[in-house]
This record gives structure tokens, C-alpha cells and sequence, in this order.
């Protein structure tokens, strides 16, 4: 834990505040690579490349093709870094207390039960505008509606309440060892970085530094996120595109039988380069909200 920080309440809400810009923010600046990599997932001959669906989509339908997605996108990944980073905080004190003395050396499941249990409760916060923002960005144009109001309204009154959490198994499939895989390989990243090549200890360096360490921490721990998530990545997209009403395991089998196993990697390249990025920006982004409000850089300890 940070040295110095009090863990109340307030540095709770401090951690929630840091979650929600990281994850909306960065979600949200990346989402012309998320329609590509959606749609590449629901039609892998959709586009050549990724540079290919760039070109393409601005081609064919403008800048505002680069942004279809963009408020349940903001909405969504705002509420799930409220529970992502809020509660993994909280659950890492929790497990910490419940390990006692052995705390340190189970330090690594703490950070995985930690952050699986936080995800959990994230998930049911992002699943509705999850649902509106791959509906709107998969669709054929004219299909459904590019408004996140008149997209909701659509879902709400074809399907109902399972139309905004019918995604929820395969989204927690995806995000929860995603998120076991992002805070644990950060937290052993950072930690190695201060005992095997920069020794000193961490608070003699500068906090621009120790920055750096975290994204540079991050985004390594990205790639191994996009890569354990993947297959759950192309699933949701394709369950959230359909508008059946059948069971979401029947529905799941049918897309398997449609997909088979190397379908489930479609789009493979395109969110490793995303969630690179995006990983390694939403650690800078939490803690350089974290350092604005005086606490430590997470991890190393």
C-alpha cells in the first residue's frame, strides 16, 4: 500500500474519481479503433486492415463515421472505472486485512480476487450502453439508430431489460480475467521496474518518473489483457449485434457453430495495438489524478 496514504473514504472517492476519467476518457478516444475492431469482429472481410477501415469508413461516411459510439461509450466506461478502480482499491484493503501477516507474500492473489471482485460489480454498471454502443456501431447504416436516446429507447422497447444485459455472462467472460490480468501483471510490472532496474527507492524519484513506470507498466500489461479476453471480446460483440430473444447460451452455441474457434480471434491485431494503448493510458491517467490530489503512484509495494 502507499506509505502515506490514509485509506478512507476519502481516498476511496479520490480512487472512483481517478477510475472514471481513465476508462471514459480513454475509451472514448479510442473509439474509431473499437468500430473497427467491432465490426472486423462481426465481418472479418469487412476491411483489409485496420488502416483499411479507417480509410473506408472515412471514405464512405465522414468524420462522424470515426465516432458512432461515442456517448454510451463515455456513459459506459465511466461507470465501469467508478467500480473497475473504486472497489479494487477497497477489496485490495479488504483481502490485505484478511491475509494478516501472510499478506505479502499472497500479495498476488490478493491483487487477482481483488480485481475480479471488482470487476464483477463494474460489469453490471457497463453492460447497458455496452449493448447500445456495439448495436450502433455494427449495424448496417439505417438499421438501427446511430442516437444513443433513440438506440436505447429501440432496445428497450424490442427486447426489454434482456436486451441491455443479455451480454452480461460473456462480458464478465471477457472483462473479469481481463481485469485479474491488468491489475495484477501492473502491480508485479511496477514492483519489478523499482527492484531490478531502478533501485533506488521509489520516492526519491521524481513523480513525472515514477509516471512513466506506470505507463510503460500498463501497456505491457495491456497486451496480455487483449489476449486473454479476446475470444470473450468477439462474443460479446456478435451476441450484442443480434436481436434474438433465445437463451444467451443458445445464442452463444449457434455464433460458436457459425465462427468456430479461429473466429474467436478476429480482430486479434487491431485491439492488441487498442488495448496496448489504452491500458497503459488509463494507469497514467489514475495516477496522475492520484499525484494531483497528493497521494502516491500505485504499486511497488
Amino acid at each position: 500500500m502507499p506509505g502515506s496514504d490514509v485509506h478512507d473514504l476519502s481516498y476511496y472517492s479520490k480512487c472512483m474519481v481517478g477510475g472514471i476519467l481513465s476508462c471514459g476518457l480513454t475509451h472514448t478516444l479510442v473509439c474509431p479503433l473499437d468500430i473497427i475492431k467491432c465490426r472486423k469482429q462481426v465481418n472479418p472481410t469487412l476491411y483489409k486492415s485496420v488502416g483499411d477501415g479507417f480509410s473506408t469508413i472515412y471514405r464512405t461516411e465522414g468524420f462522424r463515421g470515426l465516432t458512432v459510439g461515442w456517448a454510451p461509450t463515455l456513459i459506459g466506461y465511466s461507470a465501469q472505472g467508478f467500480g473497475k478502480f473504486g472497489f479494487y482499491e477497497m477489496f485490495k484493503d479488504v483481502y490485505k486485512g484478511a491475509f494478516g501477516a501472510s499478506a505479502a507474500k499472497y500479495q498476488t492473489i490478493g491483487f487477482l480476487l481483488s480485481s475480479a471482485c471488482a470487476e464483477v460489480i463494474a460489469d453490471c454498471l457497463l453492460a447497458p450502453w455496452e449493448a447500445v454502443k456495439v448495436r450502433m456501431q455494427t449495424s448496417d447504416k439505417g438499421a438501427f439508430p446511430r442516437n444513443l436516446a433513440s438506440g436505447f429507447s429501440t432496445i428497450k422497447a424490442n427486447e426489454g431489460v434482456n436486451g441491455f444485459y443479455k451480454g452480461l455472462g460473456p462480458l464478465w467472460m471477457r472483462q473479469v480475467p481481463y481485469t485479474m490480468v491488468k491489475f495484477a501483471a501492473f502491480e508485479n510490472t511496477v514492483k519489478a521496474f523499482y527492484k531490478y532496474i531502478f533501485t533506488a527507492p521509489k520516492d526519491t524519484y521524481s513523480k513525472n518518473f515514477q509516471l512513466m513506470i506506470t505507463f510503460l507498466s500498463g501497456y505491457w500489461a495491456g497486451i496480455f489483457c487483449a489476449l486473454v479476453s479476446h475470444p470473450a471480446d468477439v462474443m460479446v460483440s456478435i451476441l450484442n449485434k443480434k436481436s434474438s430473444s433465445d437463451p444467451v447460451g443458445q445464442q452463444v452455441k449457434q455464433i460458436y457453430s457459425e465462427i468456430g474457434f479461429k473466429g474467436l480471434w478476429n480482430g486479434l491485431g487491431a485491439r492488441i495495438v487498442m488495448v496496448g494503448t489504452l491500458t497503459g493510458l488509463q494507469w497514467w491517467i489514475y495516477d496522475s489524478f492520484k499525484v494531483a490530489c497528493g497521494l502516491q503512484t500505485t504499486g511497488s509495494k
